[in-house]
This record gives C-alpha cells, sequence and structure tokens, in this order.
C-alpha cells in the first residue's frame, strides 16, 4: 500500500508540486520517445542515399530533434514540457485533420495514412502524463507576468 500511496504522492522538494506518478510517467514516455522514433529517424537518416524530398526531409528533422531533446527530458523531465506539448498538438491535429476525414469516409484502411495513424494514437499517453496544472502556472502564467512586468508601458 505504502507504494501504491509514494507513486500518487507529491513530491514538493524535487518535482515542485508533481506528483510521483507524473514524473514516472514522462520519464516513460521520453524514453520511448527516444528510443522508438529516435532509432527508425536516425537510423533512416544516417542511411539515406541521393537527394532529399525536401517536405520529408522537414518532418524526419523534427522527429530526429525532439527525439534526442527527449532524453534530456529523462534528466529533467518538467523542463522539457514544451516538446511533450508540440508531440500532443501535432499528433492531435494530425489525426483530425488527416486520419479522422479518412476514417470517416471508410477509405483509411489500406491507405498511406494507416500506420501513421496506428502509431498517433498514443497519444494519450503524453496527455495523460502531462502535469498540466503545473504547466499552466509554469509556462503560461509565469510568462505572461514577466510579459506585463517588463513592459515599460504597462506601469502607466
Amino acid at each position: 500500500m505504502n507504494i501504491i500511496r509514494n507513486i500518487f504522492r507529491r513530491n514538493y522538494t524535487r518535482y515542485e508540486s508533481v506528483p510521483n506518478i507524473n514524473i514516472y510517467l514522462l520519464r516513460l514516455f521520453y524514453f520511448l520517445t527516444a528510443l522508438g522514433v529516435g532509432i527508425e529517424t536516425w537510423k533512416y537518416i544516417i542511411t539515406h542515399i541521393g537527394p532529399w524530398d525536401h517536405v520529408r526531409a522537414v518532418a524526419f528533422c523534427a522527429w530526429a530533434a525532439y527525439s534526442t531533446l527527449s532524453i534530456l527530458g529523462l534528466i529533467h523531465p518538467l523542463k522539457m514540457l514544451p516538446i511533450v506539448l508540440f508531440i500532443i498538438f501535432y499528433k492531435t491535429l494530425w489525426l483530425i485533420l488527416i486520419a479522422y476525414p479518412l476514417w470517416s469516409a471508410n477509405n483509411l484502411a489500406g491507405s498511406q495514412a494507416e500506420q501513421m495513424t496506428y502509431t498517433f494514437l498514443w497519444v494519450p499517453l503524453p496527455i495523460i502524463a502531462m502535469p498540466w496544472r503545473y504547466f499552466v502556472r509554469n509556462f503560461i502564467l509565469k510568462t505572461s507576468r514577466k510579459m506585463i512586468h517588463s513592459d515599460p508601458g504597462a506601469a502607466r
């Protein structure tokens, strides 16, 4: 019972009151991203032969960058939350704009988007792992307060 209680306990000293479960899930997510996306992407980049399609190259470079930066997330899980938000946003957007219309028209099965859809359907993992209250407090509210206080015209 103590183990379960400890998993859901908020860590006030090391992780600014973020529950341990979020830290564990974030680290799992960073690990899976670094391993799964990183190995696949870097293998493709390193072994690629010939000229690149510029649009495809952008996707592979973005995946290589965020999978590599996910290694930092293993060490500093809360500092790398913008990467998690980026992944949540682009995967959810892709599922809504690309996969859903194909699925609703009964054209997803057998399409080029099918495998990507199965991969992107794991997006609930980072959504659940994200400590949303911490993120809003430290990345949105703190930033907006800094902007208000640093604006010389705001004091007038």
